[in-house]
C-alpha cells in the first residue's frame, strides 16, 4: 500500500496537469457513480490527505485511495493507456490530458461539503499544511497498551505513515514493533517520522539510511535474513496487527531493538 509521500507526489502531478482546467468528459466505472457527469466543471485542485487523494471539481470532490494496486496516470488526450481498459475505474478528460485511475481501492464522488465525512476520521496529516505533532502524540498515547508499530500505522492517529516507514522508524528509535506505546518515547517517534517523510516527499526512491545506492536505502524493511547494518545480526521478520485480518509484516533487529 502506498505511503503518504507517494500519494503526495501523485497529488502534485495530478494538480500540475489538471488544476484550472475544465473537464470535457468524465467516466466513472463503478456502479454507484456510473451516471455522474462532471463535464463542464473546472478542476480547482488535487490534494493528498494522508494516503487519500481528493480532487476538488466544481461542487464535488472525487475521493480515491490507491490501496495495494491502484494508480492515477496521465496521458496526452486520446493517448494509448499502459494498462487494460477493464482496469480503469475513472477517466477524467480535459482538452489536452486524460487522467485515468486504475484499480482504485476506493472511488467515490461526493458533494464537496461532505468531504470531511470521507476523511474526517484521519489523524493529523504528516505532509499537510496543518500538521499538528502534539495532536498526533495525544492520539497515539491514548492507547498505551497497543504495540507501537500498530499505533503508528493507525491512520486515525496520524495520517501518512505506512508499513515501510513504521518498520524503519522503530529500528531508528531502537524499539521492537511489539513494544507497548506506554514504554515508548512517542513524541520522539512522531517527530522522527515527520522528518523522514518530509525528507522523502520529493524523492522518487524512498531513503531512510541516507544512502541512495541500490539496496542500501533501508535499515530493516524487506531485509529478512540479511545482516543488520549496525550489528550484523540477521534481520528477522514477523507479523503484527490489531486483529488477524489487519496483520502487517514487520522487520526488526533483535539486538538493536528492544
Amino acid at each position: 500500500m502506498p505511503e503518504g509521500d507517494t500519494v503526495y507526489r501523485a497529488a502534485r502531478r495530478l494538480n500540475d496537469a489538471l488544476a484550472g482546467k475544465v473537464l470535457t468528459a468524465t467516466d466513472f466505472r463503478v456502479p454507484a457513480y456510473a451516471t455522474v457527469d462532471l463535464s463542464g466543471d473546472r478542476v480547482d485542485e488535487v490534494v493528498s490527505r494522508g494516503k487519500h487523494l481528493l480532487m476538488r471539481v466544481g461542487e464535488h470532490t472525487i475521493h480515491s485511495h490507491l490501496k495495494m494496486e491502484g494508480s492515477w496516470e496521465l496521458y496526452p488526450a486520446g493517448g494509448r493507456w499502459r494498462h487494460p481498459a477493464h482496469q480503469a475505474r475513472a477517466v477524467l478528460r480535459t482538452a489536452d490530458t486524460d487522467a485515468v485511475g486504475f484499480l482504485l481501492g476506493i472511488l467515490e464522488v461526493l458533494p464537496r461539503n461532505q468531504e470531511e465525512e470521507a476523511v474526517g476520521y484521519l489523524g493529523p496529516d504528516l505532509l499537510g499544511p496543518d500538521w499538528d505533532a502534539a495532536e498526533a502524540v495525544r492520539r497515539v498515547e491514548a492507547h498505551p497498551e497497543v504495540p507501537v508499530a500498530v499505533a503508528l500505522l493507525d491512520q486515525r492517529n496520524l495520517a501518512g505513515l505506512g508499513n515501510e516507514y513504521v518498520n524503519e522508524l522503530c529500528f531508528l528509535r531502537g524499539m521492537l514493533p511489539t513494544r507497548p506505546v506506554s514504554d515508548a518515547d512517542i513524541p520522539a517517534a512522531v517527530a522522527l517520522g515527520h522528518r523522514m517523510i518530509v525528507a522523502n516527499r520529493n524523492r522518487p526512491v524512498r531513503v531512510t539510511t541516507g544512502d541512495t545506492r541500490r539496496g542500501k536505502s533501508s535499515w530493516v524493511y524487506g531485509r529478512k535474513g540479511q545482516p543488520c547494518r549496525r550489528c550484523g545480526t540477521p534481520i528477522q521478520r514477523s507479523e503484527l496487527g490489531r486483529t488477524e485480518l489487519e496483520e502487517r509484516v514487520t522487520y526488526f533487529c533483535p539486538v538493536c531493538q528492544t
